[in-house]
């Protein structure tokens, strides 16, 4: 069990509820961290509570995409938070742009974001992409991979396809629902035993924990992946 790491999204502007989430899914049984978003983030005092997470995994969701000198700035004015594990950065700003966010992170791992869980086939189309998801998200891992990047993010249904290109890459996959749930705004979905046996290194799981009772949601999500 303890080679499962999933990172539970905190996705809630309200301090107190974030701070229940933290307390109901602490155990020794897996390697839990915690993913901050744009919503927590960016609320009246988010910041100041990530910086003052203690003893946790911190993992800081801004998906990073600009020009590189604007995501050398972003990079910089986050690094008096000492306690992030984690970063992300989305693939498609390109190479020089990865670069850039890797040089400057430090200690800090760089995650690069492939294509949104949130897209099918013909939300890509409406885009602009004629390619097959599957293509997209390998030629997206072959640029992290040459970026240095720590790692990347992506959906389980891509991951059987990154094992040669990830291999000493972290391989981190939303897009998590238990089985039964719903949907919801996510289109390319697994449940969570089907993401590791796919290749995930690490999950990261939200509604399905953080709505309703979160002790009971994650005490199923431990039998589920026992």
């Amino acid at each position: 069990m303890k080679k499962h790491k999933i990172f539970v999204a905190c996705d809630s502007s309200r301090i107190n509820k974030i701070k229940k989430i933290i307390k109901n899914t602490n155990t020794k049984k897996i390697q839990v961290g915690y993913k901050f978003d744009f919503e927590f983030f960016y609320s009246k005092n988010g910041r100041s509570f990530i910086k003052n997470v203690k003893n946790k995994i911190v993992f800081l969701d801004l998906k990073l995409n600009d020009i590189p000198n604007t995501c050398l700035a972003a990079i910089n004015s986050v690094k008096d938070i000492k306690n992030i594990k984690y970063m992300t950065a989305h693939i498609n700003g390109g190479i020089k742009m990865l670069k850039t966010i890797k040089k400057a992170s430090g200690k800090i791992k760089v995650l690069g974001v492939t294509v949104l869980t949130s897209l099918d086939k013909k939300g890509l189309r409406e885009i602009g992409y004629s390619k097959k998801i599957k293509d997209i998200v390998i030629a997206q891992a072959k640029l992290a991979k040459k970026a240095k990047l720590d790692g990347i993010v992506c959906s389980a249904k891509e991951a059987p396809y990154l094992k040669k290109i990830c291999k000493n890459m972290e391989v981190v996959t939303p897009g998590i629902r238990m089985p039964g749930d719903r949907k919801v705004d996510q289109k390319r979905i697994t449940s969570p035993k089907e993401a590791f046996r796919r290749g995930a290194t690490s999950i990261v799981i939200g509604r399905s924990i953080t709505d309703g009772s979160i002790i009971k949601n994650f005490n199923k999500l431990i039998s589920h992946l026992n």
